[in-house]
């Protein structure tokens, strides 16, 4: 069997699939996000211990030799860790805000748009430059103490092999990678100010790294390979690899894709151009910040469960009786398709007359507008595939075709870890039919007059996001929650949502 590893950020998956591409099973354990003022960090030890239970799992499951197995996870955040691979800190996650008055420093004096145009890619405060200029800041003694800066995936890798600590040109990819060098770009590095911290920037391995694992979870010896991460390594799994074509990961991470052969470094900086083991070749990627957490949020404070969504979408009319949503719900602001960090979401239109439906609808409907935005900007022109814990919703399908106006191919299952699998089985040499691999499950076809419907809808949404732009801009940074007099400190809030909806 082959196995693909995927570290989410809220579950930690590894599928096993046949020669012929068919998922044979799914082993899964949740992690916990710790949450306390825009601070957002993870536990790398009980991340370790999600994978090698999973593949234990998995392996007891189906006690078949494993030929190879693919690794990918979460990609940016700042994994700090000591020469034997150990954490000398919490991870801090891509979802982390803290960075976020430090990244609008560079956003006014110019250094964010020349780093975009050296690198391709729009930082965020959850991305490695800002992570980690803030760190050097604020916490030296964690730097002086670790001996690399990874990703998730790599941690993860120098676990399960004992391998030297590197990552590839994926990950790499925010925000030090020079796409057309794939290599560093030590300007960038000391634009950022973190040149005395240069030796923290794990190797490059191009292509992805192999190694043997040490018995730990896998057999000993099996062979794993180091990547690519979640996003390319989605593509992979959906068959996106020509130029023009899309995916939709509608998971936690909003995310949109495209296939590329050229590099667009004179646009709005936004997004980033993921470089792919094929020279050449990118990805342009809109990974917006919050995608079905926005659902989540709203459904966790109605008190709707995820199995009644179906039926409020299909019992709610286009439009939600005029309720509108702008789903900009994360902490840190949004870093797709424009980078705003100061961005909030916004409910109207709501009256006591105003349903849980309504509400639930008029988000779906704010996602799917959001998702249009980031395709269009990613330069979509051919085919649209989509995946992801949303697309288990057919009513959220369908709406999802009307919005964007497009047949949607429906990836479902693991189709990150298949994308592991894929990009591992390239590395070992491994012949795999990629096509039955990545045959879409359904095609969902738009219907006419609900996405002619919609295309006036987005209009507006996108005339609504720019006067919230307009304000979040004029708003400045937003202010620190005060103290209560007499509360004390709040603990930190760990997070493990009640389903996970990523890809």
């Amino acid at each position: 069997m082959y196995v693909g590893i995927d570290v989410g950020t809220s579950l930690v998956k590894a599928a096993a699939f046949d020669a012929a591409g068919r998922q044979r099973a799914v082993a899964a354990r949740r992690v916990g996000l710790a949450l306390h003022g825009g601070v957002v960090e993870q536990d790398m030890e009980e991340v370790y211990a999600a994978v090698v239970a999973v593949l234990a799992e998995l392996t007891a499951r189906v006690p078949e030799p494993v030929e190879l197995a693919g690794l990918t996870g979460q990609g940016d955040g700042v994994w700090l860790v000591d020469a034997e691979g150990r954490p000398v800190r919490p991870a801090a996650s891509w979802m982390d805000g803290r960075a976020h008055a430090l990244l609008g420093r560079w956003l006014a004096d110019g250094t964010f748009e020349t780093v975009f145009r050296r690198t391709g890619g729009a930082m965020f405060p959850g991305c490695p430059g800002p992570l980690l200029a803030w760190l050097d800041r604020h916490e030296p003694a964690s730097l002086d103490a670790a001996a690399a800066a990874v990703y998730c995936k790599d941690m993860v890798f120098r676990r399960l092999t004992g391998a030297p600590a590197a990552t590839d040109v994926s990950d790499a990819s925010m925000p030090f990678l020079d796409p057309r060098t794939r290599a560093y770009d030590d300007r960038v590095v000391e634009l950022l100010g973190l040149a005395h911290r240069r030796r923290l920037l794990a190797p490059v391995s191009d292509p992805i790294a192999t190694a043997g694992a040490r018995g730990e979870g896998l057999p000993p010896g099996t062979r794993i390979a180091n990547g690519p991460y979640d996003l390319p390594a989605c593509a992979l799994g959906a068959g996106v690899t020509e130029p023009g074509d899309g995916l939709l990961i509608v998971g936690t991470c909003l995310a949109a894709l495209v296939a590329t052969a050229g590099l667009d470094l004179d646009g709005e900086p936004a997004g980033l151009h993921i470089s792919t083991d094929r020279p050449g070749h990118w990805l342009r990627a809109m990974p917006a910040m919050v995608g079905t957490a926005a659902l989540d949020w709203v459904l966790g404070t109605t008190g709707v469960a995820h199995e009644e969504v179906d039926g409020l979408l299909a019992g709610t009319p286009p439009g939600a009786h005029g309720v509108r949503v702008l789903p900009y719900f994360a902490p840190s602001g949004e870093r797709a398709p424009f980078v705003e960090p100061r961005l909030r979401a916004e409910l109207t239109g709501v009256s006591l007359e105003s349903t849980r439906g309504d509400l639930v609808r008029a988000t779906c409907e704010g996602i799917g507008y959001a998702a249009r935005h980031c395709l269009a900007a990613a330069g979509l022109t051919g085919a649209l595939a989509v995946c992801g814990g949303g697309t288990r919703s057919p009513a959220w399908t369908r709406l999802l075709a009307d919005v964007l106006g497009r047949p949607l191919r429906v990836v479902e299952g693991e189709v990150g870890a298949r994308g592991a699998v894929l990009a591992a089985a390239e590395r070992y040499g491994v012949a795999l039919d990629v096509a039955a691999w990545t045959e879409p499950t359904a095609v969902v076809e738009p219907d006419p007059d609900r996405a002619a419907y919609y295309a006036e809808g987005y209009a507006e949404h996108l005339a609504r996001l720019g006067a919230a732009r307009e304000r979040a801009a004029r708003a400045g940074s937003p202010a620190a929650p005060r103290p209560v007099p007499g509360a004390g400190a709040a603990p930190a809030a760990v997070l493990r949502p009640g389903r996970s909806t990523g890809c």
